[in-house]
């Protein structure tokens, strides 16, 4: 389904399924923000932190099943697994994308 996604988000996307931080954070604009759980993350910088820690420190894998755009968003619903307590879990990602690149990232 990747494929299917808008250029950013299938980019990030595979990156997760290779577990590569780097490949995650690229697609991300430069001051993009990510909501995850109660956190805000602002720039690369602090997104690719919040990825090794949030995603690779638990293999945190993430299926895509469907997607829609909304309100000038991108949502995505699936499931993340990985080893952490409760997996696997559904969860909808909500990108804002600006010049082809994520600017915002909010995880439900």
């Amino acid at each position: 389904m990747t494929n299917e996604l808008p250029a950013p988000i299938a980019a990030y996307v595979a990156a997760n399924a290779r577990l590569d931080a780097d490949g995650m954070a690229a697609p991300f604009a430069r001051d993009a923000v990510v909501r995850d759980d109660g956190g805000h993350h602002t720039g690369r910088d602090e997104i690719r932190t919040w990825i090794q820690s949030a995603t690779i420190a638990s293999r945190a894998v993430f299926t895509p099943e469907t997607w829609r755009e909304r309100d000038g968003r991108i949502l995505v619903e699936g499931l993340t697994a990985g080893d952490f307590p409760g997996s696997p879990i559904r969860f909808t990602l909500s990108f804002l994308l600006r010049h082809d690149a994520i600017a915002g990232l909010e995880i439900a």
